[in-house]
Formats: C-alpha cells, sequence, structure tokens
C-alpha cells in the first residue's frame, strides 16, 4: 500500500472514542502497553510518568502489560488482545511493536515510545502533525550505529577494519549497514557484516564470530540482544577487541563502551503523549518528538583488559562509569 494511500485510510478512520466513553459515566481509562523485551526498570520509569500528570495504575487509570519475552513474533498477538480489550491508549516500543500496533488498529490512539521514521514508512504525513492514529518518540537508529563507529574509532585509531553485529532477519539491517558505510568511508574503514540469529546456537554463533577478522565491534540496536546480553557479552569475549554497543548493553558488561539514546528517559517521556490523549488530544495533531538527551557508559574494566585508554573527555562525560 502506498503511503498516501495508508495514511488516507488511516486519517479516515479516525473516530476518537474518549469523549463519547466519558458521557457514559466514570469510566476507568485503559491504557494497553505491549513490549518485546522485559525490561522493568524502563516500565517502572512508564508507570512514574503517569503518576506525574495524576494518573495513578488502580485508582484513576488501568495499565493492562503485555510481554513478548524478547521474541517479536509474539507482538501482533498482543497487540490485537489489547485492541480486543478495547483500550485507550496502545502504548509500545521498536520497530516490531509499532507495526504490530499498526496492524491491529487503525482507530484506537497509539503511543510510540520509541521507534522508527514513521514519515519514511508511510504511517505520518510528517512530524509536525503526523496525521493518523500513532504519535510519540523515534530516535535516530541508523545514524546512531554511525555514529558508534566514530566513537570507537577515536578510542581505536589503528582500527583498519570493523565488524558489525547484526541480528539476522531485523528488517532495519541494510538501512543501518548504508549509513555506517558512509561514516567507514570517511575514516578509512572497512565493515564486515556479521549477522547472527538470536537465540540461536551459542557455539556456531562463536565460531562465525570467531573466524571474522576485525580491530574493532560495533553492536547494533536489537531487541534480542538486549534480551541475550550474556550472549552479547559472550561474542565479545570471543572477539578480544574495543566494543561499543547501545549504552543498556555496555551497563551489562557486554561492550567496552555503550552510546545511545537514554530508553528509561524516554518512556518516562512517552507518560506526556498518553496524558494528552487520555485528555481528549487527537494524535494526528501531536508532533512526534525526537530524543535530545544521549547516555555514555564507559566499561573501564574492559578497556584496561584490552590495553585501550579511554581519554578524560570521554570519561567526564561519561553518566556511568564501571571500574
Amino acid at each position: 500500500m502506498k503511503r498516501r494511500e495508508i495514511i488516507t485510510l488511516v486519517g479516515g478512520a479516525l473516530a476518537w472514542p474518549l469523549a463519547a466513553r466519558a458521557q457514559q459515566g466514570k469510566r476507568i481509562a485503559r491504557i494497553g502497553l505491549f513490549l518485546p523485551p522485559p525490561r522493568n526498570l524502563e516500565v517502572e520509569a512508564f508507570l512514574a510518568g503517569l503518576r506525574d500528570f495524576g494518573w495513578v495504575d488502580g485508582e484513576n487509570v488501568h495499565v493492562e502489560i503485555r510481554d513478548a519475552g524478547g521474541d517479536d513474533s509474539r507482538l501482533p498477538a498482543l497487540a490485537a488482545e489489547l485492541v480486543a480489550l478495547n483500550v485507550d491508549v496502545l502504548v509500545t516500543a521498536t520497530f516490531q511493536g509499532v507495526l504490530a500496533a499498526h496492524r491491529a488498529t487503525a482507530k484506537i490512539p497509539t503511543v510510540m515510545i520509541t521507534g522508527p521514521d514513521l514519515v519514511t514508512l508511510g504511517l505520518a504525513a510528517n512530524l509536525a502533525r503526523p496525521g493518523g492514529n500513532i504519535t510519540g518518540q523515534t530516535f535516530f537508529l541508523t545514524e546512531l550505529a554511525a555514529k558508534r563507529l566514530e566513537i570507537l574509532a577515536s578510542l581505536a585509531p589503528s582500527m583498519t577494519r570493523a565488524g558489525v553485529l547484526l541480528q539476522r532477519g531485523n528488517p532495519l539491517n541494510d538501512s543501518t549497514m548504508s549509513a555506517m558505510t558512509t561514516a567507514a568511508e570517511a575514516l578509512k574503514v572497512e565493515l564486515r557484516r556479521i549477522e547472527v540469529s538470536i537465540p540461536g546456537d551459542l557455539e556456531s554463533t562463536l565460531s562465525v564470530v570467531g573466524s571474522t577478522s576485525m580491530g574493532g565491534l560495533v553492536i547494533t540496536e536489537a531487541n534480542a540482544f538486549v534480551t541475550n546480553a550474556s550472549l552479547v557479552a559472550a561474542i565479545v569475549d570471543k572477539c578480544r577487541v574495543p566494543s561499543i554497543a547501545p549504552p543498556i548493553l555496555a551497563s551489562r558488561g557486554a561492550a567496552m563502551v555503550g552510546y545511545g539514546v537514554d530508553f528509561t528517559a524516554m518512556f518516562r517521556r512517552s507518560a506526556v503523549f498518553v496524558d494528552k490523549i487520555l485528555k481528549g488530544a487527537n494524535p494526528a495533531d501531536i508532533p512526534i518528538e525526537q530524543p535530545t538527551r544521549f547516555k555514555t557508559v564507559v566499561n573501564l574494566k574492559a578497556a584496561k583488559a584490552l590495553g585501550v585508554e579511554i581519554p578524560p573527555t570521554v570519561l567526564l562525560r561519561a553518566d556511568e562509569v564501571m571500574e
């Protein structure tokens, strides 16, 4: 379906039910939150964000939480389940979660905690006025991958070849590699694409990684990597080269350095969108936001083991330093 057709379909189908429901009595609003990996800290941040606006789960709002346990294939069923419950707002995260929500409903307002560029996908007219039933926050996924390569090159200046760890089958792999290739050419670094199946056989995965010659490793965004951080840590240990990953993986000891968006802050911020919708705003008119806060994590123990000296400037701006 073409972008214009999607926008027209979504826009024409919007019949926002909140005002009508308000006339039916004091019905407690229901929020459907469904996520790919289990992230208790982030869920608590979302609930805290709701409380900032006076929405208390179990009192004046009910939050239906569904967890796919890291299995993206379960997301469409979870979205359909929440739509069947007739929730007032759907809330989700990641590319797969947003697509599951879009396919499940064109009527129920949907808040994207973090996800893809809806304009590029044809699911929003523009960032200022999405024009459909989905709004929320997007982040620079492909650009972040390129930025990680630049940071890694600054920490390992002798690096001429970098491995790029990707989850096999991730629909964003090609665009991520495209952005990284542009950065790599400027840095005169050759990229080695490494796609792994997670969950999968650890020994075969380590065999593939171990046979790849590289001077550094960039770990890309993938739900499965977060859910299986111990496997990623095993891959990093096998490579024995400087590595950089999303902050959450570095915090779990699965990379030397972490750089990216602060997902916990984005979860809390998403409550702003939910509050507006519950108070009658149309998501078609609520601007999609992009993050302005980024997080840096440094694992000094891993750096010392590899003989890498982290510059004081990096340590000073780090949000978390692991000794």
